[in-house]
Protein backbone atom coordinates (compact mmCIF):
# COMPACT_ATOMS: atom_id res chain seq x y z
CA UNK A 1 0.00 0.00 0.00
CA UNK A 2 1.54 3.36 -0.94
CA UNK A 3 2.37 5.73 1.88
CA UNK A 4 2.68 8.99 0.00
CA UNK A 5 2.77 12.14 2.06
CA UNK A 6 -0.70 13.26 3.05
CA UNK A 7 -2.02 16.54 1.68
CA UNK A 8 -1.85 19.40 4.08
CA UNK A 9 -5.11 20.17 5.85
CA UNK A 10 -6.22 23.11 7.93
CA UNK A 11 -5.97 22.43 11.65
CA UNK A 12 -9.09 20.56 12.76
CA UNK A 13 -11.34 22.04 15.41
CA UNK A 14 -10.59 20.43 18.79
CA UNK A 15 -12.62 17.28 19.49
CA UNK A 16 -13.13 17.02 23.24
CA UNK A 17 -14.71 14.54 25.61
CA UNK A 18 -15.95 16.27 28.76
CA UNK A 19 -17.00 13.96 31.57
CA UNK A 20 -18.00 11.38 28.97
CA UNK A 21 -19.53 8.18 30.23
CA UNK A 22 -21.73 5.26 29.23
CA UNK A 23 -22.94 2.05 30.83
CA UNK A 24 -24.30 -1.17 29.38
CA UNK A 25 -26.94 -2.30 31.81
CA UNK A 26 -25.26 -2.46 35.20
CA UNK A 27 -21.76 -2.53 33.68
CA UNK A 28 -19.90 0.75 33.37
CA UNK A 29 -17.94 0.95 30.11
CA UNK A 30 -16.31 4.31 30.74
CA UNK A 31 -16.98 7.23 33.04
CA UNK A 32 -15.58 10.70 33.61
CA UNK A 33 -13.49 10.75 30.43
CA UNK A 34 -11.95 14.18 29.94
CA UNK A 35 -9.71 14.22 26.90
CA UNK A 36 -8.89 16.41 23.92
CA UNK A 37 -7.83 14.57 20.79
CA UNK A 38 -4.85 16.46 19.50
CA UNK A 39 -4.21 17.47 15.91
CA UNK A 40 -1.11 16.05 14.20
CA UNK A 41 -1.10 12.98 16.44
CA UNK A 42 -2.16 9.33 16.35
CA UNK A 43 -4.02 8.06 19.41
CA UNK A 44 -4.75 4.35 19.83
CA UNK A 45 -7.73 2.93 21.67
CA UNK A 46 -7.17 -0.49 23.23
CA UNK A 47 -8.97 -2.78 25.64
CA UNK A 48 -10.38 -6.28 26.02
CA UNK A 49 -13.29 -7.48 23.90
CA UNK A 50 -16.50 -5.92 25.16
CA UNK A 51 -14.72 -3.09 26.97
CA UNK A 52 -16.58 -0.45 24.95
CA UNK A 53 -14.10 0.60 22.25
CA UNK A 54 -16.69 0.64 19.45
CA UNK A 55 -19.20 2.36 21.72
CA UNK A 56 -16.72 5.10 22.62
CA UNK A 57 -15.83 5.67 18.98
CA UNK A 58 -19.52 6.10 18.10
CA UNK A 59 -19.92 8.60 20.93
CA UNK A 60 -16.86 10.54 19.76
CA UNK A 61 -18.20 10.48 16.19
CA UNK A 62 -21.37 12.24 17.38
CA UNK A 63 -23.69 9.49 16.18
CA UNK A 64 -25.82 9.80 19.31
CA UNK A 65 -26.15 11.95 22.40
CA UNK A 66 -23.77 10.94 25.19
CA UNK A 67 -25.30 9.12 28.16
CA UNK A 68 -23.10 11.20 30.47
CA UNK A 69 -21.07 14.31 29.77
CA UNK A 70 -20.49 16.00 26.42
CA UNK A 71 -18.53 15.67 23.20
CA UNK A 72 -17.69 18.99 21.59
CA UNK A 73 -16.18 20.03 18.29
CA UNK A 74 -14.78 23.50 18.40
CA UNK A 75 -16.89 24.12 21.50
CA UNK A 76 -20.22 23.03 19.95
CA UNK A 77 -22.10 19.90 21.02
CA UNK A 78 -21.09 17.42 18.35
CA UNK A 79 -24.27 15.36 18.12
CA UNK A 80 -26.31 18.54 17.50
CA UNK A 81 -24.40 19.43 14.33
CA UNK A 82 -26.07 18.75 10.99
CA UNK A 83 -24.95 15.36 9.62
CA UNK A 84 -23.35 16.93 6.55
CA UNK A 85 -21.37 19.41 8.60
CA UNK A 86 -20.24 16.67 10.96
CA UNK A 87 -19.24 14.41 8.05
CA UNK A 88 -17.01 17.11 6.59
CA UNK A 89 -15.12 17.32 9.89
CA UNK A 90 -15.11 13.72 11.14
CA UNK A 91 -14.68 10.50 9.17
CA UNK A 92 -15.75 7.40 11.08
CA UNK A 93 -14.92 3.89 9.90
CA UNK A 94 -16.85 1.15 11.76
CA UNK A 95 -15.70 -2.45 11.94
CA UNK A 96 -18.36 -3.53 9.45
CA UNK A 97 -19.96 -1.41 6.72
CA UNK A 98 -22.84 -3.28 5.06
CA UNK A 99 -23.83 -2.13 1.58
CA UNK A 100 -27.20 -2.93 0.04
CA UNK A 101 -25.84 -3.23 -3.52
CA UNK A 102 -22.79 -4.79 -5.12
CA UNK A 103 -21.15 -1.54 -6.17
CA UNK A 104 -17.85 -1.01 -7.91
CA UNK A 105 -14.90 0.03 -5.75
CA UNK A 106 -14.83 3.57 -7.14
CA UNK A 107 -18.59 3.91 -6.58
CA UNK A 108 -18.17 2.93 -2.94
CA UNK A 109 -15.34 5.41 -2.45
CA UNK A 110 -17.42 8.12 -4.13
CA UNK A 111 -19.92 7.77 -1.27
CA UNK A 112 -17.30 9.54 0.82
CA UNK A 113 -17.84 12.64 -1.30
CA UNK A 114 -21.56 12.83 -0.43
CA UNK A 115 -21.15 15.72 2.09
CA UNK A 116 -19.78 17.90 -0.74
CA UNK A 117 -22.40 17.17 -3.38
CA UNK A 118 -25.50 19.26 -3.98
CA UNK A 119 -28.94 17.71 -3.71
CA UNK A 120 -29.43 17.67 -7.47
CA UNK A 121 -25.83 17.55 -8.70
CA UNK A 122 -23.59 14.55 -9.28
CA UNK A 123 -19.85 14.20 -8.78
CA UNK A 124 -17.59 16.52 -10.72
CA UNK A 125 -14.02 16.18 -11.98
CA UNK A 126 -12.58 17.13 -8.59
CA UNK A 127 -14.58 14.40 -6.85
CA UNK A 128 -13.46 11.85 -9.42
CA UNK A 129 -9.85 12.89 -8.90
CA UNK A 130 -10.17 12.61 -5.11
CA UNK A 131 -11.63 9.10 -5.44
CA UNK A 132 -8.82 7.96 -7.73
CA UNK A 133 -6.21 9.35 -5.35
CA UNK A 134 -7.84 7.63 -2.37
CA UNK A 135 -7.85 4.26 -4.13
CA UNK A 136 -4.22 4.74 -5.09
CA UNK A 137 -3.26 5.48 -1.50
CA UNK A 138 -4.64 2.14 -0.33
CA UNK A 139 -3.03 0.25 -3.21
CA UNK A 140 -6.20 -0.37 -5.22
CA UNK A 141 -5.79 1.97 -8.20
CA UNK A 142 -6.29 -0.95 -10.60
CA UNK A 143 -9.45 -2.13 -8.84
CA UNK A 144 -11.61 0.94 -9.39
CA UNK A 145 -14.09 -0.86 -11.67
CA UNK A 146 -14.18 -4.15 -9.81
CA UNK A 147 -17.33 -5.07 -7.89
CA UNK A 148 -17.03 -5.58 -4.14
CA UNK A 149 -18.18 -9.18 -4.54
CA UNK A 150 -15.04 -9.93 -6.56
CA UNK A 151 -12.66 -8.54 -3.91
CA UNK A 152 -11.12 -10.35 -1.00
CA UNK A 153 -12.08 -9.40 2.54
CA UNK A 154 -8.87 -7.43 2.96
CA UNK A 155 -9.39 -5.62 -0.33
CA UNK A 156 -12.94 -4.67 0.66
CA UNK A 157 -11.61 -3.26 3.92
CA UNK A 158 -9.11 -1.16 1.99
CA UNK A 159 -11.95 0.14 -0.21
CA UNK A 160 -13.72 1.29 2.95
CA UNK A 161 -10.50 2.96 4.10
CA UNK A 162 -10.35 4.77 0.77
CA UNK A 163 -13.95 5.94 1.19
CA UNK A 164 -12.99 7.43 4.54
CA UNK A 165 -9.97 9.18 3.01
CA UNK A 166 -12.16 10.58 0.21
CA UNK A 167 -14.13 12.61 2.74
CA UNK A 168 -11.11 14.82 3.31
CA UNK A 169 -12.17 15.10 6.95
CA UNK A 170 -9.39 16.27 9.28
CA UNK A 171 -10.54 14.04 12.18
CA UNK A 172 -10.39 10.29 11.57
CA UNK A 173 -11.95 7.71 13.90
CA UNK A 174 -11.28 4.09 12.93
CA UNK A 175 -12.58 0.93 14.56
CA UNK A 176 -10.16 -2.00 14.09
CA UNK A 177 -9.24 -0.99 10.52
CA UNK A 178 -6.43 -3.55 10.34
CA UNK A 179 -8.54 -6.55 11.35
CA UNK A 180 -9.01 -7.76 7.77
CA UNK A 181 -5.56 -6.84 6.50
CA UNK A 182 -2.45 -8.95 6.19
CA UNK A 183 0.56 -7.69 8.12
CA UNK A 184 2.08 -5.88 5.14
CA UNK A 185 -1.05 -3.87 4.41
CA UNK A 186 -1.66 -3.30 8.12
CA UNK A 187 1.81 -1.79 8.55
CA UNK A 188 1.39 0.31 5.41
CA UNK A 189 -1.97 1.58 6.61
CA UNK A 190 -0.58 2.57 10.00
CA UNK A 191 2.25 4.36 8.19
CA UNK A 192 -0.45 6.20 6.24
CA UNK A 193 -2.06 7.21 9.55
CA UNK A 194 1.26 8.74 10.55
CA UNK A 195 1.44 10.59 7.21
CA UNK A 196 -2.07 11.95 7.75
CA UNK A 197 -1.12 13.10 11.23
CA UNK A 198 1.97 14.82 9.88
CA UNK A 199 -0.36 16.63 7.48
CA UNK A 200 -2.35 17.97 10.44
CA UNK A 201 -5.04 15.31 10.92
CA UNK A 202 -6.36 14.06 14.25
CA UNK A 203 -6.31 10.24 14.21
CA UNK A 204 -7.92 7.90 16.74
CA UNK A 205 -7.71 4.20 15.90
CA UNK A 206 -8.86 1.15 17.84
CA UNK A 207 -6.33 -1.66 17.56
CA UNK A 208 -6.28 -5.23 18.75
CA UNK A 209 -2.53 -5.78 18.34
CA UNK A 210 -0.79 -4.19 21.33
CA UNK A 211 2.67 -4.20 19.73
CA UNK A 212 1.34 -2.37 16.66
CA UNK A 213 -0.39 0.11 18.96
CA UNK A 214 2.82 0.79 20.87
CA UNK A 215 4.86 1.18 17.69
CA UNK A 216 2.60 3.60 15.83
CA UNK A 217 0.91 5.83 18.42
CA UNK A 218 1.70 9.06 20.17
CA UNK A 219 -1.06 8.70 22.78
CA UNK A 220 -3.27 5.91 24.06
CA UNK A 221 -6.66 5.40 25.69
CA UNK A 222 -7.16 2.11 27.52
CA UNK A 223 -10.59 0.74 28.46
CA UNK A 224 -11.48 -2.22 30.61
CA UNK A 225 -11.32 -0.93 34.16
CA UNK A 226 -14.28 -2.36 36.16
CA UNK A 227 -15.10 1.10 37.53
CA UNK A 228 -15.02 2.68 34.06
CA UNK A 229 -11.80 4.60 34.54
CA UNK A 230 -10.06 5.32 31.23
CA UNK A 231 -6.27 5.20 31.39
CA UNK A 232 -4.94 7.93 29.12
CA UNK A 233 -1.54 9.37 28.32
CA UNK A 234 1.52 8.95 26.17
CA UNK A 235 1.50 5.58 24.45
CA UNK A 236 4.93 4.53 25.68
CA UNK A 237 3.88 5.06 29.31
CA UNK A 238 0.29 3.81 29.14
CA UNK A 239 0.79 0.68 27.02
CA UNK A 240 2.97 -0.99 29.61
CA UNK A 241 2.70 -4.46 31.20
CA UNK A 242 1.73 -3.07 34.61
CA UNK A 243 -1.29 -1.29 33.09
CA UNK A 244 -2.35 -3.80 30.45
CA UNK A 245 -1.90 -7.05 32.38
CA UNK A 246 -4.68 -6.57 34.96
CA UNK A 247 -7.09 -5.15 32.39
CA UNK A 248 -6.66 -8.09 30.01
CA UNK A 249 -6.44 -10.62 32.85
CA UNK A 250 -3.06 -11.94 31.76
CA UNK A 251 0.53 -11.79 32.91
CA UNK A 252 2.47 -9.63 30.47
CA UNK A 253 6.20 -9.06 30.21
CA UNK A 254 8.28 -7.01 27.81
CA UNK A 255 11.04 -8.77 25.89
CA UNK A 256 13.11 -6.96 23.28
CA UNK A 257 10.55 -4.18 23.00
CA UNK A 258 7.66 -6.63 22.46
CA UNK A 259 4.84 -7.51 24.84
CA UNK A 260 4.67 -11.20 25.68
CA UNK A 261 1.40 -12.53 27.16
CA UNK A 262 2.49 -15.47 29.27
CA UNK A 263 -0.54 -16.78 31.16
CA UNK A 264 -3.94 -15.83 32.52
CA UNK A 265 -3.98 -14.26 35.96
CA UNK A 266 -5.50 -16.42 38.66
CA UNK A 267 -8.76 -15.51 40.35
Amino acid sequence: MPTATAPRTSAPAPLRALGLGRALGSRVLYRGLDRTLEASTVTVLVGPNGAGKSTLLRDLAGLRAPAEGRVTLGGADLHRLAPGERARQIAYLPQHTPLAHDLGAAEVVMLGRTPYLGRFTGPGPEDTSVVAAALARVGLADAARRRLSTLSGGERQRVMLARMLATGAPILLLDEPCAGLDIGHALAFLALCRDLARGGATVLVALHDLDLARAHADHALVLGDPAGRVVAGEAAAVLAPATLGPLFGVEISEVGGHLICERALEG
